[in-house]
């Protein structure tokens, strides 16, 4: 059975519209590190980063590409850019909560904002952290999440 599960992931991901990062494999949504930015270059440095420490990531330019994702699978932890275009971090934190409650979410921002940081640590979140991130209090934040989560 476990033979076909690559096979199924690559149908899923044609069926729902959602590409899977060339390295993914079967692993659960429960330990993988979700991140969510529009930004390319943040997304892709971000994702590097967590890699070199040993996580398992699939990123996401689109919220809509990950509220796919998630829909029906459970997220330990998201990495959030506060604002996107297509749909505020906020948006996208509160169907988490509808749908799972017990999942962290770091969120990321260009722009120092005391008010939107204030709102989502209220929310719930994990951490926030502007860009360019301080990698170590980062990957701490990651790793904490995760224990939490």
């Amino acid at each position: 059975m476990l033979s076909n599960l690559g096979a199924f992931f690559e149908y899923m991901s044609e069926i729902t519209g959602t590409k899977l990062a060339p390295d993914s494999s079967p692993t659960t949504s429960a330990e993988i590190c979700y991140v969510v930015d529009d930004d390319p270059s943040v997304r892709k440095s971000i994702t590097r980063l967590l890699e070199l420490e040993g996580f398992k990531v699939r990123a996401f330019g689109d919220p809509e590409d990950f509220l796919n994702q998630m829909a029906t699978n459970p997220v330990r932890l998201v990495v959030l850019d506060i604002w996107m275009q297509q749909m505020t971090g906020m948006e996208v934190l509160a169907h988490l909560c509808a749908r799972w409650p017990g999942t962290r979410v770091i969120f990321i921002t260009g722009h120092e904002d005391r008010a939107a940081e204030a709102t989502v640590m209220q929310a719930g979140a994990s951490g926030f952290f502007i860009k360019p991130l301080d990698n170590e209090k980062f990957i701490a934040a990651v790793q904490d999440a995760l224990e939490q989560a």
